[in-house]
């Protein structure tokens, strides 16, 4: 979509920070009479420059989409990232893209937006350039919720540590990650409590722990608990993703599933013998159970 009001950057997790960005894109898009477009990179730029800095994403293109989408966006452009656009300097940036693929009216953008090889575009490079082609432009403050300003890395740390219920105050949907149901050692089921193993993750993980959640399959879902961590009753070390689907009948290997977190329960801890890990089970179902209804409320 073209001759509209767009917003470049990478919009990662789609937090609150992001929303008040596009709450002022949707205005900015009615007064030029044009659609709301968001421009953003697949995959980060920071990927291909200094892949090993590169922290792993917090959402994946389309989910990116549907959550832009949901805040009233028109029009997502993910952005093909490669050598030729990351050696584009300011000046050919603004031309080739914001002139040149988008025909911008209109830019909304935060504070700490660069853009061009070497982040050679600052704010009042893009002030200047905007200003001689006639673009509008504004500068978005930054959101801050209880002190601190809500940014992508915040919700990053925030999972890492565990702390999924507070990352949840930051975006404007739970964290979700995705992947696909492989085969476990199948003692979940054996014990009255089958867990879908999943693999293939593509988005941050979040910290060891036990969480109450929700799990989504094809377009239908259940309140879910979901294990992230070994499984050192059994003396298992290996890091496992296992999700228990509550009141679910029926096989998904193969199949991909995408997770919600809702809570974090309790941490991850061996138990004397199988009774006291069911009864233990038993009471995280029921507590995850009752956080996943409640946030549907």
């Amino acid at each position: 979509m073209r001759s509209g009001a767009i917003a470049i950057g990478n919009f990662d997790g789609v937090h609150w920070g992001h929303a008040r960005i596009v709450e002022r894109l949707l205005a900015k898009a009615r007064a030029v009479e044009g659609p709301a477009v968001v421009f953003t990179f697949d995959p980060h730029p920071v990927r291909l420059l200094r892949p090993a800095e590169a922290p792993p994403p917090l959402t994946w293109t389309d989910r990116k989409a549907e959550l832009l989408a949901a805040l009233g966006v028109d029009a997502v452009v993910a952005y093909p990232t490669d050598e030729a656009l990351l050696q584009l300097d300011a000046q050919e940036f603004f031309d080739r893209i914001v002139r040149g693929e988008l025909d911008a009216r209109a830019m909304v953008e935060g504070p700490n937006f660069y853009f061009g090889r070497g982040r050679g575009g600052t704010i009042e490079v893009l002030h200047r350039l905007a200003a001689a082609a006639g673009i509008q432009l504004e500068i978005v403050d930054p959101l801050v919720i209880d002190g601190e300003i809500v940014s992508s890395s915040r919700v990053r740390q925030l999972l890492v540590a565990g702390k999924v219920g507070e990352a949840r105050q930051l975006l404007t949907r739970p964290y979700r990650l995705r992947g696909m149901v492989t085969h476990g050692a199948a003692r979940g089921g054996r014990i009255g409590f089958p867990t879908a193993n999943l693999a293939a993750i593509d988005t941050l993980l979040p910290g060891l722990g036990v969480y109450a959640g929700r799990a989504w399959h094809k377009g239908r879902s259940w309140p879910a608990a979901i294990n992230v961590g070994p499984n050192p009753t059994f003396g298992e070390q290996a890091l496992k993703l296992e999700v228990h689907l509550i009141d679910f009948a029926g096989a998904l290997y193969g199949e991909p599933l995408e997770v919600d977190f809702l809570a974090r329960l309790r941490d991850i801890q061996p138990f004397a013998g199988v009774e006291a890990l069911k009864e233990q089970l038993r009471r995280d179902v029921a507590a995850a159970k009752k956080v996943a209804d409640d946030a549907r409320d």
